[in-house]
């Protein structure tokens, strides 16, 4: 059954794009934004064989909360059969992935294009 896509909110734009669900994450990624954007993620990660990009282009500030989300929607969709495709530019998060260890679990791409074009096998499946 199709899923439509969950409702805007101030920090989180679901829209359909090439077969996968894009939550374009805005603004302060922190704890009171994470508490907004989990009930969304959890809708968007729910369904079996979801594939879902998370875009971090348009965000501003990004602290360990956003990391906990990267890590729900990662493990949920995996449990499910599902992929996680991330896009990040900013210097500062793409350090924070780096250091953590997610960015190698989870390659970020500069481009939703570029996100949208990557192979299954890349979606942080390892």
């Amino acid at each position: 059954m199709p899923q439509d896509p969950a409702p805007f909110t101030r920090h989180v734009r679901v829209h359909r794009e090439r077969g996968c669900t894009v939550l374009a994450l805005r603004g302060e990624i922190d704890l009171a934004a994470a508490e907004e954007i989990i009930p969304c993620l959890d809708r968007v990660t729910d369904r079996p064989g979801a594939r879902v990009v998370i875009d971090l282009s348009a965000i501003e500030f990004f602290d360990c909360s956003g990391l906990r989300l990267l890590y729900r929607a990662r493990g949920r969709l995996l449990e499910r059969g599902g992929e996680l495709r991330l896009v990040c530019t900013h210097p500062l998060t793409l350090r924070i992935l780096k250091v953590t260890g997610l960015a190698r679990l989870l390659p970020p791409q500069p481009t939703l294009q570029a996100a949208l074009a990557q192979p299954r096998a890349a979606s942080g499946s390892g």
